[in-house]
């Protein structure tokens, strides 16, 4: 029997404001020491109250435009009941009944879209690491601003939900409401996975994945678990609704527990917060904030760079941003140098915080494409830009200082080739051409390149060569 997966999957997104979303602490506690970045309100010292921090509220906004959704004139708070030693509070601050971010979609590159159900601001929980006998608490991450992002089951294969957790992570580092550290759980995914036989009008029971930081670990963990509940449908059992753990060493998931249901966590109103009510004004006003998304990157460049580059670049959106402030005649010739050249650099991540100027890549390319660099000449000046002590100086500059300009003048060139045509070494190729030997012409052009220092442009000298050989 076949069978069809359905996927949904919760994105948990931490938000990049300054405190948290109840008190006034530094909320950015990477790498920084286990429970120092915390205040009488996260550890629920007795009487101390929350108060909501309104950047999270503005940064819920971007991220609800950013997925095309609508954002709820009213929301408000509710708790979330469950005890357990990453949660003080013995509950969380969430958005159950009434969540800021309502009904939207995320378009994938392929152009399929993901509905989105909701998205709701809550406080995240700690960080627990357990040992042989004994586990620790860090509670640095508590009340951690968090957007719990719901899709729709509308996935139905692992490379679809792997385009869909990127699409999202693009989305949301690109509106600049997450710092988007996956390593650092800046983002994580809970994936639901069921499946059901083709035809059926039934979803079948599903399983969840929590806290999966990589989208190949999504990727993974669901394949792993199609294959897993196809053999247990197979052999005559029922597959368990249950939450599962995943280990991207095995590439297993086992069983942690029975899977909650709503009723189990006792939802009721959170009574020291108020609700938010947002004006249509407000929303207006924090929605023009949205910069260019990577769909309007599609649309802009996809008919000038390659779409396998294109997607690279959407990956870093330092790039994406100065692509668009390059002259669009040579967007395709800086995508690439940034592609090949600078992302192959070991310090490729230093030099994306400091990016040469639209004007000199411009003039750079425009060097390029007159054929006064050659491509080599063009990697050693783009990488020589990001050199401290070459901090400003233009692409000509630069290539002078390095000696790779190209020798385009035709006299020049000619009279290099005559040097080289005059030399004893070179009668054998230049009678092997005569009789029809094509090749031995590249041994020519490199004899002239070595005479040049390397300064010829090769194609010139090529045309020459041919000239006088015939």
């Amino acid at each position: 029997m076949k069978y069809i997966p359905t996927i949904g999957i919760e994105c948990h997104v931490q938000l990049a404001t300054k405190t948290k979303l109840f008190s006034e602490v530094d909320n950015d506690a990477r790498n920084k020491e286990p429970n120092s970045c915390v205040s009488p309100v996260d550890y629920a010292l007795p009487g101390m109250l929350p108060r909501l921090n309104g950047e999270a509220i503005k940064f819920a906004i971007l991220a609800g435009k950013a997925m095309n959704c609508k954002i709820n004139n009213y929301s408000r708070f509710d708790r979330k009941h469950y005890f357990y030693p990453d949660s003080p509070k013995g509950y969380q601050i969430t958005q159950f009944y009434h969540p800021i971010i309502g009904e939207g979609y995320v378009e994938l590159p392929s152009g399929r879209r993901i509905r989105i159900e909701h998205a709701h601001l809550e406080g995240d929980a700690g960080k627990l690491t357990h040992f042989d006998n004994y586990s620790l608490v860090d509670l640095n991450r508590v009340d951690t601003p968090l957007i719990e992002i719901v899709s729709m089951p509308d996935i139905h294969s692992a490379k679809d939900a792997h385009d869909y957790c990127k699409e999202l992570w693009r989305l949301m580092i690109f509106a600049g409401v997450s710092y988007g550290d996956l390593y650092n759980g800046n983002m994580r995914f809970d994936v639901n996975t069921s499946i059901a036989p083709e035809g059926s009008d039934q979803l079948g029971t599903r399983t969840e994945v929590k806290n999966l930081n990589s989208f190949r670990s999504v990727e993974r963990a669901i394949e792993y678990e199609i294959a897993r509940q196809t053999k247990v449908l197979e052999s005559g059992e029922k597959v368990k609704q249950e939450t599962r753990g995943w280990n991207d060493a095995t590439g297993k998931t086992t069983a942690q527990r029975s899977k909650e249901e709503a009723k189990d966590y006792r939802y009721m109103p959170e009574p020291d917060l108020p609700p938010v009510n947002l004006t249509d004004e407000s929303i207006k006003k924090e929605a023009e904030k949205l910069p260019l998304m990577p769909h309007d990157y599609r649309e802009k460049f996809g008919d000038i760079i390659a779409s396998d580059i294109l997607e690279i670049l959407l990956d870093y959106p330092e790039l994406t941003k100065k692509i668009n402030e390059v002259e669009q005649k040579y967007v395709k010739n800086i995508s690439n140098l940034f592609t090949s050249v600078l992302l192959a650099e070991e310090k490729s991540a230093e030099y994306l915080n400091d990016l040469p100027s639209a004007k000199q890549l411009s003039d750079l390319a425009e060097m390029n494409e007159k054929k006064e660099l050659s491509s080599t000449g063009t990697k050693e000046v783009f990488l020589k830009m990001f050199d401290p002590q070459m901090k400003g100086r233009d692409a000509k500059t630069i290539a002078k200082e390095l000696g790779v300009i190209q020798e385009n003048d035709l006299g020049a060139l000619e009279q290099i080739v005559d040097t080289v045509l005059a030399k004893p070494e070179t009668k054998k190729a230049q009678e092997d051409f005569r009789n029809g030997e094509e090749k031995v012409i590249g041994f020519l052009v490199g004899q002239v390149m070595k005479e040049s220092h390397g300064k010829a442009n090769p194609s010139a000298v090529q045309q020459i060569l041919r000239q006088k050989l015939a």
